[in-house]
């Protein structure tokens, strides 16, 4: 047997769900992983220096020059892996496409050949086990259920850990959820009014109507409207930041995409990224090139883009799936 049975038993584990991502193609809602995921799993399981990745072939099968800002490209690759377990070596092989997008015909012919690589590399890669998702193809391996608004509150108390984000190393930083003992003072003493027994005289001090609080409000966080210094409101929508990623790159139009926050859009905070609902979507390559210019208005000016206008746009229209009734306000 070439693979001990520590990586035997790895090579038989499905893949977490919090590293499935799904988009629709067509028509249907396709689950893959990232290719990233697909390489990271492969150092895990095989060793850093224990497999070998080949373009064997690669081949340009469109390339279209428009005349508008987008250039669009088709690629095809042959990968071989090539893995070394003990005093074997065992050979995979595996063929991909890739489309590429971009605002130069050479950029778009980078990410074409870069996606068709990759997806053949996924390819190679499945056959080896689940954790590359050749769970996916039989279709027994499925994404974890989103909860609705509606389902939300009807299961009963989730376990508080379980609520905080995973550490799945996405591009993305969460927001930290830590906020403190403090409590408003609203709350705090309507609480006290409660526990008070109904024969003893309600206190000469008026409390708020009971309209008068906020629908977020809840023990154990700070309502932003009763603080002497006002400060600006951060939401946390998941499935705003999901929305946000299944639209292409806003440079290139490539995708996938992740949800940038747009970091002047609201003062700077310790521990603390802006609102989720001054977000964009970038492509992988923008974000991390944006990330590292440093001044971050400068980026988006150069580029004669106001990302800020589109991010409005984009939450009205989010808001707008989840809120039908009050047409996406926030």
């Amino acid at each position: 047997m070439a693979f001990s049975v520590k990586q035997l038993q790895e090579l038989k584990k499905d893949v977490d769900p919090r590293h499935l991502r799904s988009r629709e193609v067509n028509g249907r809602e396709l689950t893959y992983i990232e290719g990233w995921h697909a390489m990271a799993e492969a150092n895990r399981i095989f060793g850093y220096d224990g497999w070998n990745r080949e373009t064997v072939d690669s081949k340009c099968v469109l390339s279209r020059e428009n005349r508008g800002p987008s250039h669009v490209t088709v690629y095809t690759a042959k990968v071989r892996i090539t893995v070394r377990a003990k005093d074997q070596v065992i050979v995979r092989e595996g063929h991909g496409t890739g489309e590429g997008r971009g605002s130069s015909l050479g950029e778009a012919h980078d990410f074409g050949l870069k996606a068709a690589e990759t997806d053949a590399t996924k390819r190679a890669l499945a056959t080896f086990g689940k954790p590359f998702g050749l769970g996916l193809y039989s279709g027994l391996t499925t994404p974890a259920r989103q909860k609705t608004p509606a389902t939300i509150g009807a299961e009963g108390p989730l376990n508080p850990s379980a609520a905080l984000p995973p550490d799945d190393t996405t591009p993305i930083p969460r927001p930290s959820r830590y906020y403190g003992r403090s409590q408003d003072v609203v709350t705090r003493d309507r609480r006290h009014a409660s526990r008070q027994p109904s024969g003893m005289p309600a206190t000469d001090t008026p409390l708020a109507p009971a309209d008068a609080e906020p629908p977020e409000a809840t023990p154990g966080k700070i309502d932003k409207n009763v603080l002497t210094i006002g400060a600006p409101r951060r939401h946390r929508d998941k499935g705003h930041l999901r929305f946000v990623a299944s639209h292409p790159c806003l440079i290139c139009g490539r995708q996938p995409a992740d949800a940038h926050h747009i970091q002047f859009a609201q003062p700077r905070a310790l521990g603390l990224k802006v609102s989720d609902e001054y977000t964009v979507p970038l492509c992988r390559l923008h974000h991390r090139e944006l990330h590292q210019a440093g001044n971050e208005k400068a980026w988006w000016e150069r580029r004669n883009l106001q990302p800020l206008e589109t991010a409005e746009q984009l939450w009205k229209e989010s808001r707008a799936k989840v809120f039908p009734a009050i047409g996406g306000g926030s």
